[in-house]
């Protein structure tokens, strides 16, 4: 077990440095990048931190990624940031109801044509007596016009976007790479504020490390993420990303090989300085780090992994 821990340690002091300054500007369109502005919905909360972030690409027409919730205020403002410009394109990353909805009615304004991996799935089966927890979180009315496969590109006035499949946070979850720029819109895959919520059975945390590595041979330099502020050196974040997430995994084999069975267990010792209202959300975090574990043959359990399970070291 003392090998295990000192794994863990020496992974949490490879985390990132999180950025938590950001400026959301409601109601403004904020340049970013040569050709790209950002307006933030207002719809901060726990998971969202300030807000949504919508990405506006191009120069006489445009290209919208990520339009976010259905709400007026933040409708009002797209509009008035695109300036009466022709809409061609609406990119979403992935269907989350903070993230997706507002396509319907800004396409039904512009005419443009949704673009997106596809519509909403679980990253597995729900098994016997199995509830998701984010069922009221996803939008599952969002079916794109256009279903981009990876590497697939779309070009407008002076841009080119190609998908990047990045399943992990949803199993439809999307990057979009901004070509000649070095410019990723990473949606919830990767954010400079937080780590992504992995909650099965929408997301799956295998998924999520692979994606991670597939970012990780890229060579952007900036991404532009979902929510919160841009991470300025992707080179440095993403290995410190990895090393932060195989340190959680490192804590759930530390708790087990301590005796704990059940991840409300687990939970209370590694996130013991995490507010109790977000511990819910921490113990779905905790089994998607058990299914990846156990599908490596680390620890077992008394049937398939699930929050009432009781689970023990091979």
């Amino acid at each position: 077990m003392g090998d295990v821990i000192g794994r863990e340690i020496i992974a949490f002091m490879e985390s990132p440095a999180f950025d938590l300054a950001f400026e959301p500007a409601y109601g403004r369109a904020v340049p970013v990048a040569a050709g790209v502005a950002r307006v933030t919905a207002e719809n901060p909360g726990p998971f969202t931190f300030y807000g949504t972030n919508s990405y506006i690409v191009g120069g006489s027409s445009v290209a919208v990624i990520d339009p976010g919730p259905e709400d007026e205020a933040h409708f009002q403002a797209l509009m008035a940031a695109i300036a009466g410009r022709e809409v061609t394109h609406i990119f979403v990353s992935h269907t989350h109801r903070d993230h997706s909805p507002l396509a319907r009615r800004l396409q039904a304004a512009t005419g443009a044509v949704t673009v997106g991996q596809g519509s909403h799935r679980p990253a597995r089966p729900l098994r016997a007596g199995e509830v998701n927890p984010f069922a009221e979180s996803s939008d599952m009315e969002f079916v794109p016009d256009l279903t981009l496969g990876d590497g697939e590109t779309i070009t407008g006035d002076g841009w080119a976007l190609t998908a990047v499949l990045t399943p992990g946070h949803t199993a439809n979850h999307a990057a979009f790479a901004l070509e000649g720029r070095e410019i990723l819109f990473s949606g919830d895959h990767v954010m400079a504020w937080s780590t992504s919520i992995v909650a099965p059975p929408d997301g799956s945390m295998a998924d999520y490390m692979a994606s991670l590595d597939r970012l990780m041979e890229r060579e952007d330099s900036l991404l532009l993420p979902g929510h919160g502020g841009p991470v300025n050196e992707p080179r440095s974040f993403l290995p410190a990303l990895k090393a932060h997430r195989r340190g959680r995994e490192q804590a759930v084999l530390a708790r087990v090989a301590a005796g704990d069975q059940g991840i409300a267990e687990m939970v209370k010792a590694i996130y013991r300085d995490t507010d109790p209202k977000l511990h819910g959300a921490a113990a779905l975090s905790v089994l998607a780090h058990i299914e990846h574990l156990m599908e490596r043959g680390a620890i077992v359990a008394d049937g398939p992994p699930s929050l009432a399970a009781r689970y023990r070291p091979a």
